[in-house]
């Protein structure tokens, strides 16, 4: 059969179309900038602090709605339930273990119980390589606001790879509280009175209208809120003041070791501070729109640990249905409010059930960059892109948490794992184990470690194997200590 060929000179035209169309392709692929970041850290924020995760007397529509434009994970966890450790793994996708920071800095030292204190840094290691350091030598200009907690001055985030640091410092809560005039090394007040969330905003937003337009840039904007002191946000709080007359009689407690857990959201003053970053994050989102820079900017929502619930005379928030709060390895004390909004890549409204951790954050933002994945570096981090497009896990990952120290919650050293839905934690002041189906029992208050002791002797043995590979400090017995 004859085949029918074109003339040689139509065949010639065709193949220079095509080359060309080609050639415009690849121009504009490269012209594509890579995208921006914003990642917005919270202090202290509970899993349930946020209308999207179920409170109904916090009110946060501008957080709300930023779920609504991307992914919600409903199982975020942080590293560590304190914070510096949290930090450090976001920053460098390596578990907190692995950078020896297993506690806040500087920590509890004058604990009285069964252990000795143990010894960690005091500071991110300057020989670590953080997210900001690998976005920076990629050309991305970096800017770093509010709470760092990850070393004194000589290890401040200009030293870890921001090119700008407004605010950052050694201090976990900020010294001199809320109002001005407060006492923060890097960061004057321009009037008394000045709300520090307000100032971080304003210094943010400024970045955003001023930044190098030849650059892509990493926003990072790590509130201090909703740390204590709990100051009432001015602004808010007599509305929650008023919201909270329709509760009758105390707050409920309920007794967690030798704390006492907050059993109902109903704190006008917290609340208020929640409006605070809630009011922030919505008028970020608004300069980016403003700024036609949204389409191409990934916005990151995450807390550092979980609401502090349990203390003394009870926290500021409640976790519920999650147990307990910061300090404690039960869920409310790692598992975090955590949205992804990815221009793009995220349908909008999605949730994501699978568990993932604050180590994933360095790796994502690699892969969403168009960056090669550094699995030297981030060791422990997995990227979440496959997720984030809709995709289903491809195996099954253990997490670990291991916090040997004690905390003002009440906590005492142990360690823990959830290995699928399975989670065990051990109790190493009384030599306790506990275990749950967290599928089944999300707010862990049915202990199966008795009836189940094939389960908990495989995870005992897993979470042992784990802490002897990563050459984990174990608590060494106090020589002062004297029961009872």
């Amino acid at each position: 059969m004859h085949t029918f060929r074109p003339p040689v000179f139509v065949r010639l035209a065709l193949a220079a179309l095509l080359t060309t169309l080609t050639l415009t392709n690849f121009a504009a692929a490269a012209e594509k900038s890579p995208p921006n970041f914003v990642f917005f850290l919270v202090d202290d924020l509970g899993w349930a602090d946020l209308g999207c995760y179920g409170s109904t007397y916090h009110e946060t529509p501008n957080i709300d709605k930023l779920a609504g434009g991307g992914m919600k994970f409903t199982n975020g966890y942080a590293a560590c339930p304190v914070c510096s450790p949290t930090r450090a793994s976001i920053m460098t996708g390596r578990h907190p273990v692995r950078v020896d920071i297993t506690d806040w800095i500087p920590g509890a030292r004058n604990n009285k119980g069964r252990f000795k204190h143990i010894d960690d840094r005091d500071d991110l290691a300057p020989e670590e390589t953080t997210i900001a350091e690998t976005l920076h030598e990629n050309n991305y200009q970096t800017f770093f606001a509010g709470k760092w907690h990850l070393g004194n001055e000589g290890n401040w985030p200009t030293e870890q790879g921001f090119d700008i640091n407004i605010g950052g410092h050694d201090k976990g809560s900020p010294p001199g509280g809320y109002y001005s005039p407060w006492k923060n090394p890097v960061l004057q007040a321009k009037h008394d009175g000045e709300y520090l969330t307000e100032r971080l905003t304003e210094e943010s937003i400024h970045f955003l209208e001023t930044h190098d337009k030849a650059k892509p840039f990493l926003l990072y904007l790590a509130y201090y809120n909703v740390h204590t002191p709990i100051q009432p946000y001015k602004k808010r709080v007599d509305h929650y003041q008023e919201k909270a007359q329709q509760f009758a009689g105390k707050t409920p407690v309920q007794a967690e070791g030798g704390g006492k857990s907050r059993m109902r959201q109903d704190n006008p003053e917290y609340a208020s501070m929640v409006a605070a970053v809630d009011d922030s994050v919505g008028a970020i989102l608004d300069a980016l729109d403003r700024l036609s820079l949204a389409d191409n900017t990934v916005v990151i929502f995450f807390s550092d640990n979980g609401g502090l619930c349990t203390v003394g005379n009870m926290g500021p928030t409640c976790n519920l249905p999650l147990r307990s709060g910061k300090g404690w390895l039960y869920e409310g004390g790692v598992r975090e409010p955590m949205i992804i909004r990815a221009p793009g890549v995220t349908k909008p409204g999605s949730v994501c059930d699978t568990p993932v951790v604050s180590m994933d954050f360095f790796p994502t933002i690699l892969s969403l960059a168009g960056l090669p994945a550094m699995p030297q570096l981030h060791v422990d981090g997995e990227s979440l892109v496959p997720l984030l497009e809709g995709k289903e896990p491809t195996e099954a990952r253990t997490f670990y948490w291991h916090y040997p120290h004690y905390h003002g919650s009440k906590w005492t050293p142990g360690a823990s794992i959830r290995d699928g839905d399975w989670k065990l934690i051990e109790f190493y002041e009384d030599d306790r184990v506990e275990l749950f189906n967290l599928a089944q029992d999300p707010g862990e208050q049915h202990d199966l470690s008795k009836s189940n002791p094939e389960k908990t002797a495989e995870l005992r043995q897993k979470l042992k194997a784990w802490q002897t590979k990563m050459k984990a400090k174990m608590p060494q017995e106090n020589p002062n200590y004297k029961k009872g």
